[in-house]
Parts: structure tokens; C-alpha cells; sequence
């Protein structure tokens, strides 16, 4: 048996050759399960059907007809496709396994007819009947399992043998009519069963360049899209992966009709500036270009965690020590981006993620810089951002975005972080409202409410002060840069620690939860940013 799986095994992969990667594979299995569970319920549904016509119009023949082969073969057929179902069900299995179940179903199907026809009682012609459930099952078939045409006619043919010996049997034992001979029928229900199987490889053959089109149209350049886990009003967001490297990466697509090409520019040039940072808590952009249609796209980090506005609607108001904790890492990575001239403009809480980097607990990172502003980026610059002279999220937005938006500086960003914390601290933002005009009014006018006073409790008098001193309506009132509040925030450490063990054993309880399923933060906070 040795040599002959040897001889086989190339037959087998090269039906298959179309399918090899693991995500075609996990389709054609998933496919297969399908068809298998359909022929299943059909001849399942026929045996039931029989039975209950057996036992209302001849109960006297119930038990002779059961004994009888057809019957015992109507039963024994749905046991063994659902059998070969629960196999494939149980695991992953590889393309060439998939392939030897998908035959074996099949040829089981071809010989429970083929005994069906072939041991029907003599004169009852049952070669058709076999022939229609036959071509049924192979037009269902094609369009359930994708394959090749020379796979698709390999299964038509061999599987059909058995329904025409069948059809030979029963014409040799039923009275001859005519000219009706037995190598008649035989060479009639192989003719249909061959024109049967090209009609379905055909059908087969165009599903199958259906699936290979929508593969091909998603090869990204050197990026495979997997799956779409976000989309907004200028494109789309995918979990991806590298070519080579198999590197987790979400792709962020623009789409030229979806947006003007002043807005496509503004894009490559954000990309291109932010880009440079390298800091551990902003999310690292890999590549960006075209494809050849004009669709511009950027592969990012892909980041499997919960972002800080999923965190506080599932866990409620966060320790002090775990706010000052995730503020110094978010400050540090706006440090580095003003340094060199950027300001991120947006910075919120669905815009900053909470992974597991390295074994290392509660590691934040900052996404989507799409509203990134170049600091004295001179008259090119102007007209690049002009359509979006009012750009960030109302609830914590700066004082001076709202009144002058074209000269903010960092203390823009340290003032929606303070934002940030303060919603992180008490659960909610520091102002509401019901218009956008007046949550704006808030900014520009009313002070915050201490967060002591909004959560009903004492909280660390340093903390209190900074997050107040970060949400102060002028600039200069409030922290001079991201460096120096690093520096305060480091301070304010002292006073409500947060221990690495606390945060290790908080995403242990978080991941055994199955509140938010691994990814999904992510994948809605992208989706939000593409709007």
C-alpha cells in the first residue's frame, strides 16, 4: 500500500495545488464541512422520509424492506458522511486530507447509489432515480467545495463508476424492453454522467476563479489581506500579513473615491512625518505607497489589546496608579513626536491602545496619527490642513484648537491628556453636553470639577493638581512640555503605586473573561479612525 500512497500523493496535491496556503486550506475544509453536512441531512431526510411512508401505507412489509440493501445502504450513508464530517470538524488538517475526504464522501455517495440501483427488486428501473440523486450531488458539490476542473471531472468520473454498474445490474435482471439492452443503459448513464461532471466542473471551475480573483485582489504589494476588522467613511482598515516575514500588520486603505486627492496628499505626507518615530509607545509604521489602481495605503502595528475607552466601559474607573502608569508612557511617546515637530491633535481615548508587549504587562500605545500637524510646516502645510482647520474629538479638545486651531502647539496634546486621564480616573470625560457647541462652550469657559468631587472620594492630591494644571484653559498655566510631565507624572508615582504583579493578574482575569475577545478594541478603535 506503501508505493501505491506514494503514486497518489502527487495526484492529490495537485488537485489541491490552487488551495496550499493555510488560509484556502481552512476555506476548503470549511466548505467541505458544509457540503458534507447538506448530504448528510438529504439522504438522512430520504431514510426518514421512507420509514415513516413504510410504516403508514405497508406496515406488513416494514421489516423485509429494512432488511433489504437499498434500505440498509439509505441508513448506513448519512452515519458515514457524518462520520468523515466529524473528522474534519476535530482539527486543522492539511490540503491533502481535506482532498482524500472530499473523494472518499463523494465516492461513498457514488457506491450507496450504485447498491441502491443495482439491488432495487427487478422491473422497478431505478437507474434514473440513481442518476438524478447522483448529478444532484455533484451539482451540489461544485458549488459548495471550490477546486480545479481536472479535480472536479477526477471525482465526477471515478465516483460515477459505481451508479452505472448499478444501472447494468438492474437493466440485467429487469424484463428487456425492446431494444433496452444492458450495455444500453450502461452507456447511457455514462454519457450523462460525463456530460453531468463537465457541466459541474465548469460550475466548479468559475467559483473557483471567483475565489482566486478576490485572493489576487487581496495581495497587497508584499502584504496579504486576511480580514477586514474595520471601515469608515474614507476606506478600510485589515488584519494583514507580511509576505515574507508573517508579521501580524494592519493595513489602513484610502480609497481615491472616497476621498479628494488634497486628502490623499495630506495622508502620504502624515505617514511620511510620522514614520520617523521610533518611541515603544507609538504604534510602529512599517511601510506605506500605491497600489497601481491609486489606492494609497500604510502597514502598521498590529496591536492585540483594548483601548482606554473599551477599558473604562468594561472595567469602570481605573487605580491612580494605573492612570499616572499608562499618562507617563502616552507623554513620553508625544514627547518624542514634538521634539522633532509633531503634534498629534487627537489624542483621546479610543486612540490609545493597552497591550501585552514582551511579557510586559500594560505597555499603552498611541494610534492613529492621522490628524498629525507638522509644526511650522510653512505655506505648503497650510494648504494641506485647511479642510480641517477644526480637527480632534470635542470632548477633549483644547481651548485654543477650537478659537485658533491653525496655532496650537504641544500643550494642545497635554491638555487632551489630561483629558485622557481624567477619564480614565473618575469614568467619564470632564465635560458633556449635548451639542458639540456647547461641550465646546465647557471648554473654552467652565473648569473642571475636581475628580475627588466627581468620584465621591479622596484622590492623590499630586495627581488631582497635575490633571487639573493639564486641563487649564491657557497654555501656559499648564505643564511647559511632554518631558516636563513626564517628570510630574513620575512624582505622582509615590502615592498610589501600580506593581507590575497587579497588572499581570488584572489581564490574566481580563483574558479569562472573554469580555473583549483578543483584537476587537483594536479593531473597532481603527474602524472609528478611518471615519
Amino acid at each position: 500500500m506503501e508505493p501505491v500512497g506514494r503514486a497518489l500523493k502527487p495526484v492529490f496535491r495537485f488537485a489541491s495545488r490552487p488551495t496550499d496556503d493555510a488560509e484556502l486550506a481552512r476555506f476548503l475544509r470549511q466548505r467541505l464541512l458544509v457540503h458534507l453536512r447538506v448530504m448528510a441531512a438529504v439522504f438522512g431526510g430520504l431514510y426518514v422520509v421512507g420509514v415513516v411512508g413504510i410504516a403508514i401505507f405497508m406496515p406488513s412489509q416494514f421489516l423485509r424492506v429494512h432488511r433489504h440493501p437499498a434500505k440498509i445502504m439509505n441508513a448506513v450513508l448519512p452515519v458515514v458522511l457524518l462520520a468523515v464530517w466529524a473528522l474534519l470538524r476535530r482539527r486543522e488538517v492539511s490540503v491533502l486530507v481535506t482532498r482524500l475526504c472530499d473523494f472518499a464522501a463523494q465516492l461513498c455517495i457514488g457506491i450507496g447509489l450504485g447498491i441502491g440501483v443495482g439491488s432495487a427488486p427487478a422491473g422497478y428501473r431505478f437507474e434514473l432515480v440513481g442518476l438524478f440523486m447522483f448529478v444532484f450531488t455533484l451539482v451540489m458539490r461544485a458549488a459548495l467545495v471550490p477546486g480545479s476542473v481536472g479535480w472536479t471531472a477526477t471525482i465526477g468520473l471515478l465516483c460515477s463508476v459505481p451508479v452505472v454498474i448499478g444501472g447494468y445490474l438492474q437493466a440485467a435482471k429487469s424484463p428487456p424492453i425492446d431494444w433496452v439492452t444492458p450495455p444500453f443503459v450502461a452507456a447511457g448513464l455514462l454519457i450523462w454522467c460525463i456530460v453531468s461532471t463537465g457541466a459541474t466542473a465548469v460550475v466548479s471551475r468559475v467559483i473557483y476563479g471567483l475565489i482566486t480573483q478576490v485572493r489576487e485582489a487581496m495581495q497587497l504589494g508584499r502584504y496579504t489581506l486576511i480580514e477586514r476588522i474595520g471601515e469608515g467613511g474614507m476606506g478600510a482598515v485589515y488584519r494583514a500579513e507580511h509576505a515574507m516575514l508573517w508579521r501580524p500588520t494592519a493595513v489602513k486603505l484610502l480609497l481615491p473615491g472616497r476621498v479628494s486627492a488634497e486628502a490623499l496628499a495630506r495622508f502620504e505626507r502624515e505617514v511620511q512625518l510620522t514614520s520617523r518615530l521610533s518611541h515603544p509607545n507609538t504604534v510602529a509604521i512599517y511601510d506605506y505607497g500605491h497600489t497601481p489602481d491609486g489606492v494609497f495605503y500604510y502597514a502598521m502595528e498590529y496591536l492585540d489589546g483594548v483601548s482606554l475607552e473599551d477599558l473604562v466601559a468594561g472595567d469602570g474607573p481605573q487605580p491612580e496608579g494605573r492612570v499616572i502608569r499608562v499618562l507617563g508612557q502616552v507623554a513620553g511617546a508625544l514627547a518624542e513626536a514634538h521634539a522633532i515637530g509633531l503634534i498629534h491633535r487627537d489624542i483621546k481615548p479610543a486612540n490609545i491602545m493597552l497591550c501585552e508587549r514582551g511579557g510586559m504587562p500594560d505597555v499603552a500605545k498611541v494610534v492613529d496619527f492621522g490628524l498629525v500637524k507638522k509644526i511650522d510646516g510653512g505655506k505648503e502645510q497650510v494648504a494641506l490642513t485647511v479642510t480641517n482647520a477644526i480637527t480632534g474629538t470635542p470632548l477633549y479638545m483644547a481651548p485654543e484648537s477650537i478659537t485658533r486651531p491653525d496655532a496650537i502647539d504641544g500643550r494642545a496634546d497635554i491638555y487632551a491628556l489630561g483629558a485622557v486621564g481624567y477619564f480614565l480616573l473618575t469614568g467619564a470625560p470632564p465635560f458633556t453636553g449635548k451639542t458639540i457647541v456647547e461641550v465646546c462652550g465647557h471648554h473654552l469657559h467652565t473648569p473642571p470639577d475636581p475628580p475627588s468631587e466627581r468620584l465621591g472620594q479622596p484622590v492623590a492630591p499630586k495627581l488631582e493638581a497635575l490633571l487639573l494644571a493639564c486641563l487649564a484653559k491657557t497654555p501656559e498655566k499648564r505643564p511647559r512640555d511632554a518631558l516636563e510631565l513626564v517628570t510630574l507624572l513620575s512624582d505622582c508615582e509615590g502615592e498610589r503605586p501600580w506593581s507590575a504583579a497587579g497588572a499581570r493578574d488584572w489581564w490574566s482575569r481580563w483574558r479569562a473573561s472573554a469580555r473583549k475577545p483578543r483584537g476587537m478594541a483594536f479593531d473597532a478603535t481603527v474602524a472609528r479612525d478611518v471615519a
